[in-house]
């Protein structure tokens, strides 16, 4: 399988997904006032992983949204499998589902087919996440192959508030050539 990752710095491909409870996400594009988004991309339903994940996602939500951060999920899951798994998180963020292959490519993230029936019944993504700065510029990205490597929640705020922060004057990592 060949895949291109995203690199710091680039533009982020911006893309609409059906959101849960209704209407359209615009992926990529912040709302709320805020100047940044975050991008938290998850498994799926079949994810006890995903479901912790998004419940700290709720947690630290203001500290997000208080540093200037627009937070959204978006998974491959069907409309039924994002209730399913949705109803019990209420999550105070959008959430988008349905995204197609193409799209979870365009992210450059990896792609697993589910180990049996039991597991879900179509292709979904592995976690990813990226922060997007005012110029639409992917300020922070991790990309993984397994539900198990994500990053820290509370280490993403605090590397957020330490970026945005004037005095610290924080480029974007990871660009040299």
């Amino acid at each position: 399988m060949s895949t291109t990752k995203l690199a710091a710095g680039s533009l982020f491909p911006k893309f609409d997904v059906d959101q849960y409870g209704g209407g359209t996400l615009h992926v990529g594009t912040p709302t709320g006032g805020h100047d940044w988004q975050m991008v938290v991309v998850y498994r799926g339903k079949h994810c006890p992983i995903c479901t912790r994940y998004l419940n700290t996602l709720n947690d630290l939500l203001d500290d997000f949204h208080g540093q200037g951060v627009d937070v959204i999920a978006v998974t491959g899951d069907t409309a039924d499998q994002a209730d399913g798994q949705l109803s019990d998180i209420a999550p105070k963020f959008p959430v988008g589902y349905g995204m197609s292959i193409a799209q979870m490519q365009s992210l450059g993230l990896y792609i697993s087919d589910p180990r049996s029936a039991a597991e879900t019944d179509h292709p979904f993504p592995e976690p990813g996440l990226f922060i997007i700065n005012g110029d639409g510029a992917i300020q922070i990205l991790d990309i993984s192959n397994a539900p198990f490597a994500r990053p820290d929640l509370n280490v993403v705020l605090g590397g957020v508030k330490f970026v945005r922060n004037p005095e610290n004057n924080y480029p974007i990592r990871g660009m040299h050539d």
